[in-house]
């Protein structure tokens, strides 16, 4: 049986910038042509400084992000104080290499801020975890990070990223049928997290 059965479409990308991180994700949830869903959620708050992004089953998406959120507020109360971004990423790649033999269809993108310090972890199904600047995952991540590889540069504002991260989601978009339906952001600052939404319409606009 194909693949495609098993592991829905998506793009999901991320990035730091001088002020903090983004996360964005588009809508759609397509199991090979057909469309279940053109509102699926794929980025997720877990902490006041840091979300996560996600591609694949939306099931274990929301199973991961809950566990996270959980684990994250433990960690909090035990210890009388937030835990970082590192801290986040070592946790997930525990959770999803617990589940290794029968892993979790997710690929993961985790971006935060600590002391005003912005980091991005990214993780495949089985808990590796890669540190970057700026990563892309899913069905669409072969043209968004090529988009993010040639207008990717440090110290990008986060009204410059933010432009950015758009572009490389809508380029996916054009070339992946399995993504669309417009694109969900974390803005992810000192000051806390910011959701957004941005129509395809508006996208193309920016």
């Amino acid at each position: 049986m194909s693949e495609d059965i098993y592991m829905p479409g998506a793009t999901t990308v991320g990035l730091v910038c001088k002020e903090g991180a983004i996360l964005g994700s588009e809508r759609r949830y397509a199991y090979g042509t057909f469309v279940m869903s053109k509102v699926a959620k794929k980025v997720f708050k877990i902490t006041d400084n840091i979300g996560i992004g996600c591609a694949g089953i939306i099931g274990d998406m929301q199973v991961l992000s809950r566990e996270a959120l959980a684990y994250m507020n433990i960690y909090e109360y035990e210890r009388g104080r937030a835990g970082t971004v590192k801290n986040a990423a070592k946790l997930m790649a525990n959770l999803l290499s617990a589940r290794r033999l029968f892993p979790y269809l997710a690929q993961t993108i985790i971006a935060g801020v600590d002391n005003g310090s912005p980091s991005l972890f990214v993780m495949d199904p089985i808990g590796s975890v890669l540190e970057d600047k700026f990563a892309a995952v899913g069905t669409g991540a072969e043209v968004a990070m090529g988009v993010l590889e040639s207008e990717y540069r440090e110290g990008l504002s986060v009204d410059e990223a933010r432009p950015l991260i758009l572009r490389a989601i809508r380029s996916a978009l054009a070339r992946d049928i399995s993504s669309g339906d417009g694109v969900d952001l974390l803005v992810i600052t000192e000051g806390g997290i910011k959701e957004e939404s941005h129509s395809l319409v508006k996208a193309k606009s920016e």
